[in-house]
């Protein structure tokens, strides 16, 4: 079957582009052209991945990712926005975004963007064969991480990850104990380069701690190494 990939944008020449270039490298491509025509598809079509333009009619891009976030809908969005605006930027990646690219793009770009995301996705069927040749399961204290399964525990309580936020606590945790520099985690999780914007990083750093730390401001899992990076560590025992 197809990998489905639904895109969500108000202006229709951008539509046809993005439709005809992803169809030519082999995807089943749905469309909508505002936000809640968007929703309605991602939750009934179940694609993919999801490419939401931010500037959209009846339902903004931030409303739709919030809105399917909060129905538990983990599907990989690619934001579009017209804006070199690091606030919209960030504030996506807030509400669940895994990558933005701002307007305007080569439909070449797009496509390699997509398959650099689904390459990351659980939704690949490679990714879970790499996946069935790795151990399975991880510990570090009261998180448990399962590989194959794609998905993590904290205290025996299932954590609701976006795709980004799993492959980024599977690369902490695989390199436990060693300090890794932004650049180190933007090129091994995102896989290309982000020319610098690291707060990509730091924004899924902080939803991580949301997840398995008592007090974010003093971390005892994801330690911050003041100059370099992060580090995931067991925690000292009491």
């Amino acid at each position: 079957m197809m990998t489905r990939v639904l895109v969500v944008d108000d202006e229709q020449s951008i539509l046809t582009l993005l439709q005809y270039n992803l169809e030519q490298s082999g995807y089943e491509v749905l469309t909508a052209m505002d936000g809640e025509a968007g929703e309605l598809l991602a939750l009934e079509k179940e694609p993919e991945l999801i490419i939401l333009d931010l500037m959209l009619p009846k339902l903004d891009g931030i409303e739709v990712c919030k809105r399917l976030r909060q129905q538990r809908v983990m599907t990989p969005i690619l934001m579009l926005t017209a804006k070199d605006d690091e606030f919209d930027k960030i504030l996506g990646l807030e509400l669940g975004a895994d990558d933005y690219m701002t307007k305007p793009f080569s439909p070449r770009e797009v496509v390699a963007r997509v398959k650099a995301i689904l390459r990351r996705s659980k939704l690949m069927p490679e990714t879970q064969k790499d996946q069935e040749e790795e151990n399975n399961q991880i510990r570090i204290g009261e998180l448990k991480i399962l590989v194959e399964n794609y998905e993590a525990y904290f205290k025996e309580n299932l954590l609701e990850l976006t795709p980004k936020e799993f492959e980024l606590l599977v690369y902490l945790a695989k390199n436990k104990g060693r300090v890794l520099t932004r650049d180190q985690l933007l090129s091994a999780v995102w896989k290309y380069d982000f020319a610098g914007d690291s707060r990509i990083v730091d924004v899924h750093i902080s939803h991580l701690r949301d997840k398995i730390e008592q007090n974010t401001k003093k971390p005892i899992y994801i330690k911050t190494i003041r100059g370099l990076g992060y580090k995931l560590e067991e925690p000292k025992k009491a």
